[in-house]
């Protein structure tokens, strides 16, 4: 699936995004199912909510970072797309 800034993510169906007070980390959490994302992971998912899209992630992450939105989107993208393929978000 190549780039698409008007995807909307979503979590897939069962899966859930929170802090685990147990392990002191954010992860993804379905049935048989732990993702420990790291850092930039979490500034991603944390904008994953169903409403915005992958381009509006983008836009507040390079805000956020004064960053490039050129070097994120594909960053964005890859992450979104892995774990897309591991059955934990919807694209």
């Amino acid at each position: 699936m190549s780039y698409d800034p008007d995807t909307v993510p979503r979590l897939a169906t069962g899966m859930k995004f929170r802090h685990d007070a147990v392990r002191d980390a954010w992860v993804v959490l379905g049935p048989e199912r732990l993702f420990l994302p790291d850092e930039h992971a979490v500034a991603v998912l944390r904008l994953v909510d169903g409403q915005r899209s992958v381009g509006a992630i983008v836009e507040a992450l390079a805000a956020q970072y004064a960053a490039p939105a050129e070097v994120i989107a594909s960053d964005v993208w890859e992450m979104l797309s892995d774990l897309s393929g591991r059955g934990a978000i919807r694209l």
